[in-house]
């Protein structure tokens, strides 16, 4: 079973274009624990009520077991590295996602 690891970022408009350098070097990082296939950077499209700009990345775990894993051994040490950084002008939250089934498009 494979897991989406989501985390949803609502950034300051005051450090927005810092934090998206930072993040471009941090999920390489993320990656480099060896707990997760991929990962997407995705710009949420609809206006936020706090205001700021908020974003989605999207780890594709290779099992619960891996993600477990992150949780365990990695994770507070890279989510910290963000909370020192940014403090309180970036509010995270987390989600996880179960893959039940993927569709693609096939032309040939």
């Amino acid at each position: 079973m494979r897991i989406i690891y989501n985390v949803t970022v609502n950034i300051d408009d005051s450090i927005h274009k810092q934090w998206l350098i930072w993040v471009k070097e941090h999920i390489p990082k993320v990656l480099a624990t060896g707990k997760f296939e991929s990962a997407k950077l995705s710009k949420i499209l609809v206006e936020e009520e706090l205001g700021g700009q908020s974003y989605a990345i999207q780890y594709t775990a290779y099992s619960r077991e891996t993600l477990n894993a992150y949780y365990k051994e990695n994770a507070e040490e890279l989510r910290n590295e963000g909370l020192k950084k940014f403090a309180d002008k970036m509010l995270a939250f987390r989600t996880e996602l179960e893959i039940i089934d993927e569709y693609k498009v096939n032309f040939s």
